[in-house]
């Protein structure tokens, strides 16, 4: 009778897995409010007012110069948005931030108001990696809420395995490796050796600030200020915590999944 009514429970739930990205792209919380876009051009001369804000040092300015927004340092507080007088720097409500090289993250210059999105891998990576790709997560010193919004994408709700993605327990049974936290010196040999023992060749995700430039603890001693001081990164994905939507679009991007779904 038991398994019956589970069955039964099962049948009438119907399917609970979302259809991105061939579906709409599901809404982001209202308190989230997606990527950052900086308009230089509204900076007046000789205004820092946002400067100071910012916990991780993720804006400048240099003299003669527009403000300057790194998003892969930024934590995503929004006290620079809510103290920026001429709104210069404002939310987009866009979910999609995952940049292949570290430079597409800061924001400011003419012509990168916003991030440059991710290209996917060379046709060669692409076939090896783009039915089936295994991944090694490191919590390199992490606080947890990285990899909490990373493992949210194996339930059913998201469904990370439709895509041929998963995540493995030994990195020589993985294609890469996923990492999060800014790497503390207590990390730093362990994540060498994790990188050494995945096989050639290999890809490297850095998820979140933490990971990117070493987020809040960033000019900390005993921290390395993220992934790529000790492995390359082939993709960053900004947040603190990315969504797990901005995380799948990264990995989707990378894999070369979504050329057809930006097209749309």
């Amino acid at each position: 009778m038991f398994i019956h009514d589970t069955l039964l429970h099962r049948l009438k739930r119907g399917c609970a897995t979302m259809a991105y990205p061939r579906g709409p792209v599901p809404a982001l919380p209202g308190r989230h409010g997606g990527a950052l876009q900086v308009d230089g051009a509204k900076c007046p001369d000789g205004c820092h007012d946002c400067v100071p804000l910012c916990p991780t040092r993720a804006i400048t300015r240099e003299a003669g110069q527009a403000v300057a927004l790194d998003l892969g340092r930024c934590v995503f507080c929004a006290a620079c948005v809510d103290g920026c007088p001429q709104q210069a720097i404002t939310h987009t409500g866009d979910h999609r931030m995952a940049a292949r090289r570290r430079d597409d993250l800061v924001l400011g210059a003419p012509g990168l108001e916003q991030v440059r999105l991710a290209a996917a891998l060379d046709t060669k990576l692409r076939n090896l990696f783009g039915r089936s790709l295994r991944l090694r997560q490191v919590s390199a010193g992490g606080c947890a809420a990285c990899e909490a919004d990373t493992n949210v994408l194996g339930t059913i709700g998201w469904d990370l395995g439709r895509f041929g993605i998963q995540f493995v327990a030994s990195p020589r049974h993985a294609d890469g490796l996923l990492i999060t936290g800014p790497v503390t010196q207590a990390m730093e040999l362990a994540l060498k050796k994790t990188y050494d023992a995945v096989p050639d060749p290999k890809i490297v995700i850095a998820v979140g600030a933490c990971a990117i430039a070493g987020g809040p603890f960033v000019g900390h001693p005993r921290v390395n200020d993220g992934a790529a001081a000790v492995v390359p990164v082939d993709l960053y994905i900004p947040g603190c915590p990315p969504h797990p939507l901005t995380i799948l679009d990264g990995l989707l991007r990378l894999l070369g999944r979504l050329e057809n779904a930006d097209r749309q």
